[in-house]
C-alpha cells in the first residue's frame, strides 16, 4: 500500500503538460471570478489559503483516504465473494465513496479554520464563504492540472477540438470538478463562519461523495459516461446555485439572518461592504 501511495503522490508530477496545466488555471478562474472575490483590502491571505489547500489535501489523499479506502476494500473482499461484490457495488462501494469526500473536504478545511481562528471567530459569513472558495479553488486546480495532464500527456492542440466531444471530455469533466470543489468548501467555509462548521462541513463531504459516487454506478453497468457527466456537472450546478445565492444574499439568506454581522480580523474593507 505505502508503495501505490507514493506511486500515486510522484504520479502527480510526471508528464507536465504547459498546455493543460493553462487550461485548468483558466477553468479554476472562471468559476472563482464568478464569486466576486476581492482584491485589496489585506485579502492576500487566500494565495497562501489556495496553495495550502492544494497540498494539504493531496497529502490527505496519499497518508489517509487511500489506505483507508484500501482497508476497507480489504474488509469487504473478506466479507462477500467477488460475484457479490460486482453485483452489489452500487451499494458496497458507498463507504469509499464517502471516505473520499470526508478526507478531501476535511483537508481543505484546515486552512479556513486557521483563518477562522486568527480571526477571533468573528469571521464575516460572506468572507468565510470566499474564503472556503479560495480553499477549494486551491485543489481544484491542482487536481486539475494532474488530471489533464495525465489525459493529454501525448500532447494537446486545438486541433483536438476537431476530433469532437471525446477529445474534449477531459476538460468538461474537470470544468465542473473544479466548479464542485469551489463550491464544496464555499459552503464549509460560510457555515464555519456561521457557527455550523460541523453541519456544512458534512454537507460538503456529502455533496463530494455524491458526484464521486457516479463514478460507481458507472462500475455498476447501471448508467454509461455520458450519464456520469451530466450527473456530475448537475451535482456541481446545484452546489454552486447554493454556494452563489449565499454569497450574493449576505445576512439576508434565511439560514444567516439570525447572525450578528461579524468583521473580518476586526476591520470589513469598505469595497466588500458594498458588495
Amino acid at each position: 500500500m505505502i508503495e501505490q501511495s507514493l506511486a500515486f503522490f510522484a504520479n502527480w508530477f510526471s508528464s507536465p503538460n504547459f498546455t493543460a496545466m493553462g487550461i485548468a488555471i483558466v477553468l479554476g478562474v472562471i468559476w472563482y471570478t464568478a464569486y466576486r472575490p476581492p482584491i485589496r483590502g489585506g485579502y492576500g491571505f487566500l494565495w497562501v489559503v489556495m496553495a495550502v489547500s492544494a497540498v494539504l489535501t493531496l497529502l490527505a489523499i496519499v497518508i489517509v483516504q487511500m489506505p483507508l479506502q484500501a482497508l476497507v476494500g480489504q474488509l469487504l473482499a473478506m466479507a462477500f465473494t467477488p460475484a457479490t461484490l460486482a453485483t452489489w457495488l452500487y451499494i458496497l462501494g458507498i463507504p469509499q465513496i464517502l471516505l473520499s469526500g470526508l478526507v478531501q473536504e476535511g483537508a481543505k478545511m484546515i486552512p479556513m479554520v486557521v483563518v477562522w481562528q486568527r480571526s477571533e471567530h468573528y469571521l464575516d459569513a460572506k468572507v468565510g464563504l470566499i474564503v472556503g472558495a479560495a480553499a477549494g479553488l486551491g485543489f481544484g486546480v491542482f487536481e486539475a492540472m494532474w488530471a489533464l495532464n495525465q489525459a493529454y500527456a501525448t500532447g494537446w492542440t486545438l486541433a483536438d477540438i476537431s476530433n469532437g466531444f471525446l477529445a474534449m471530455a477531459p476538460v468538461w469533466e474537470r470544468f465542473f470538478a473544479v466548479g464542485g470543489h469551489v463550491a464544496f468548501s464555499a459552503l464549509a467555509g460560510y457555515g464555519l463562519a456561521t457557527e455550523r462548521g460541523w453541519i456544512f462541513y458534512l454537507i460538503a463531504a456529502g455533496l463530494h461523495g455524491l458526484m464521486n459516487y457516479t463514478v460507481v454506478l458507472l462500475q455498476s453497468g447501471l448508467i454509461g459516461v455520458g450519464a456520469v457527466e451530466i450527473l456530475a456537472a448537475l451535482v456541481t450546478v446545484g452546489a454552486a446555485a447554493w454556494a452563489l445565492y449565499v454569497r450574493y444574499s449576505g445576512d439576508g439568506a434565511p439560514w444567516g439572518r439570525n447572525y450578528r454581522r461579524r468583521l473580518h480580523l476586526g476591520k470589513e474593507p469598505s469595497e466588500y461592504a458594498k458588495m
